[in-house]
């Protein structure tokens, strides 16, 4: 009976170690961005929007989540009248087809008015693989049309 005991109890230390070995991990990307701007409405009140973007990327799988948060503030001269914040993280696609250890890193273009041409701009992905010598590189862009158009490419080493 004391051997049983001992068995089972080795089991029950070693299963949460199974599930720990299989289990996904998720990393924020180290470079997030914020960007503002400023509106002047009728009856001299102020707009300032902000917006921020980060990844959580997913290290097991390459599939990743982009967030954003925004906050809005409206005042006139002497108060604040308005605050709005929102924000949320949309799934993306995975990166690569098979699970393995991968490093990541993203970047986001900067507000419409300076270098995007269609809409809102984009963002950029580099995933590489930490078992072998594998990097993969992704764009995506709004097309300006309703949907964003997304490539990713193979890096090839010389």
């Amino acid at each position: 009976m004391n051997q049983i005991v001992k068995i089972g109890f080795a089991v029950a230390l070693l299963l949460p170690l199974a599930n720990a070995a299989s289990a996904d991990e998720f990393k924020l990307s180290s470079n997030q961005r914020i960007a503002c701007s400023r509106g002047l409405m009728a009856g001299k009140l102020n707009t300032a929007t902000c917006k921020s973007y980060a990844y959580l990327f997913n290290a097991r799988t390459s599939e990743y989540f982009r967030c954003q948060v925004s906050l809005a503030l409206t005042r006139d001269n002497k108060e604040v009248i308005n605050v709005q914040a929102d924000g949320g993280c949309t799934r993306k696609q995975r990166v690569f087809e098979t699970d393995s250890e991968y490093s990541f890193d993203a970047t986001e273009t900067e507000p419409p008015n300076t270098n995007s041409f269609f809409g809102p701009g984009g963002y950029s992905i580099w995933v590489s693989d930490n078992a072998k010598q594998r990097v993969r590189g992704c764009i995506t862009i709004s097309s300006g049309l309703g949907s964003d158009i997304s490539k990713c490419l193979d890096m090839t080493f010389q």
